[in-house]
């Protein structure tokens, strides 16, 4: 899709009676360029922002996306171009309190301070004392309660912030971010570690929010919720301005189109299966329970790709972290063909043959400030050396098999891991679950927080592990990851529910993660 096809944002109307809005954009960005040496992250990149609208910001990553939030929030000084909030230029870099006042950013890494109660957070360096006179506690939890309740967040002012869950911590955010005055709000990726349910009450939310006058751009990588929740759509790519329409208008092939510069092409709902009956079960689960299960069973064929789909609160993860070694049940049995690990062991899991992505990249796959070829190799020590000597040589030639294996975009493999996109940094995680060859490969929303390219490349190298004779089970409730499955368990509540074979429908299965019977 060239850049003149829905490429210049239309003169804007309201939806009553097509009639032509006058009033100023929210934010303008025109004609931004960033450069990072040679690197330029934005070239002539712009958006425009409406009032009162809920605007999707999209493309793969890598595309700009990020390097234009900091820019709109005053974090980097683009080296050309302007922005503007409600057709005034934005304030000066150094002065902080001018633009809280305009913008505030929810990350997908919560910036709440976890050792704080939400009423600290919320007024942070803000408690109003004077010099040498003491903080008033009581009034600060009051001014709290005041504020959480302006905007319909039910949280106790007094909880300590690190016992919120992923959604109160973004309501928090939310929050305080409009307490400063601000009424323009990026959200960046903020249903990754939602549930159905939460996702649910996020979008109310934002509806809400928006009946009272705030803005939103809204960053994700899940286009469906492009569709459900947003107004308009920009696309960026290769670190420039691709298009901005409509959602309503835009279909989802040219959509992704857009963002991957190809025709959109979708994942075969069906997959020639590999399962070899004749070899011992890849996983075999028996009896398992736990305070987050109970009475799991079942088992994954090698070469068979098995999905154990269900909310964040069904049970799900917590099966696939005992397989892994992350959790101890307090009954059954788990066997990696045919052999017992023993049990809440990471190691004893590696070494039956288990490869692992885990649920959060960040928290749980990568060391930040590690290289790629040292994050890649974590797990196969090993084969780097011996008797507790490690091979510089040899770690770097199997990093390299492995950048390569999984076309990870990198200059070198000492590059720190941190320096890397989202879907990259993906990437290492899996090739460090694929370094030693594994029989059975578990995977915990593994697509989350990666651009459209990056899941395709991802879910492919799945496959190819299943078609290899390996056993996959993948443990999410985004429908793009399991749409590969050969079988599906639903968990609901701790308990495996219901079972569905190739061929089922979307509505089907969200139905049963959610407990519903379409039937009854």
């Amino acid at each position: 899709m060239s850049d003149g096809e829905h490429g210049t944002s239309p003169t804007p109307a309201d939806a009553a009676g097509g009639r032509v809005r006058t009033d100023p954009p929210v934010v303008e960005a025109t004609d931004i360029v960033k450069r990072f040496g040679p690197t330029v992250a934005l070239d002539g990149a712009r958006i425009t922002v409406r009032q009162g609208e809920t605007h999707a910001l999209v493309g793969r990553n890598g595309a700009g996306k990020s390097t234009l939030v900091s820019v709109l929030t005053g974090l980097q000084a683009p080296d050309e171009g302007t922005v503007s909030f409600g057709g005034e230029p934005a304030p000066r870099l150094a002065d902080r309190d001018g633009w809280r006042e305009r913008v505030a950013c929810v990350y997908q890494k919560s910036t709440v301070i976890p050792t704080l109660t939400v009423a600290e957070n919320l007024f942070l360096n803000r408690y109003g004392q004077g010099r040498g006179r003491p903080i008033g506690w009581r009034e600060i939890r009051r001014r709290a309660r005041d504020l959480l309740s302006a905007w319909s967040v039910e949280v106790d002012p007094q909880t300590l912030a690190g016992e919120l869950d992923v959604e109160q911590r973004q309501f928090v955010e939310i929050a305080r971010a409009l307490s400063f005055g601000a009424r323009f709000i990026v959200l960046d990726e903020p249903t990754a570690q939602l549930d159905g349910a939460a996702i649910h009450r996020l979008f109310d939310r934002i509806r809400d929010l928006q009946r009272q006058g705030v803005t939103f751009l809204f960053i994700s990588h899940h286009l469906q919720e492009i569709y459900e929740i947003c107004d308009t759509v920009t696309v960026f790519r290769d670190a420039g301005h691709i298009l901005t329409a409509p959602v309503r208008d835009l279909p989802r092939s040219e959509l992704v189109a857009a963002m991957t510069g190809e025709a959109a092409t979708g994942r075969r709902e069906e997959r020639a299966g590999t399962l070899d009956r004749t070899a011992p079960a890849a996983l075999t689960v028996r009896g398992l329970a736990s305070a987050a299960y109970r009475d799991v069973a079942f088992e994954v064929g090698a070469g068979e790709i098995v999905g154990l789909a269900g909310a964040a609160s069904s049970g799900r993860t917590e099966v696939a972290e005992t397989v892994v070694g992350l959790r101890s049940a307090d009954a059954g049995e788990v066997a990696v063909t045919g052999r017992r690990p023993r049990p809440g062991s990471v190691p004893a899991a590696l070494a039956a043959g288990v490869g692992f992505v885990p649920q959060d990249r960040h928290h749980e796959g990568l060391v930040p400030d590690m290289s790629i070829a040292d994050n890649a190799t974590l797990s196969v020590p090993r084969r780097l050396g011996r008797h507790g000597f490690l091979s510089r040589a040899r770690r770097d030639r199997l990093a390299a098999g492995m950048i390569e294996r999984l076309a990870v975009k990198t200059p070198g493999p000492e590059l720190p891991v941190s320096a890397l996109s989202g879907g990259n940094q993906q990437k290492v995680v899996m090739a460090r679950a694929l370094a030693d060859d594994p029989r059975l490969l578990v995977l915990i929303n593994p697509t989350a927080g990666v651009d459209v390219r990056s899941k395709e490349f991802l879910l492919g190298k799945v496959e190819e592990t299943a078609d290899s004779g390996a056993g996959v089970l993948i443990a999410s409730d985004e429908l793009d990851d399991l749409r590969m499955c050969d079988r599906i368990l639903v968990m609901f509540q701790g308990r495996v529910t219901t079972e569905m074979t190739r061929g089922w429908h979307d509505h089907d299965l969200v139905a049963a993660m959610e407990g519903v019977d379409l039937h009854a």
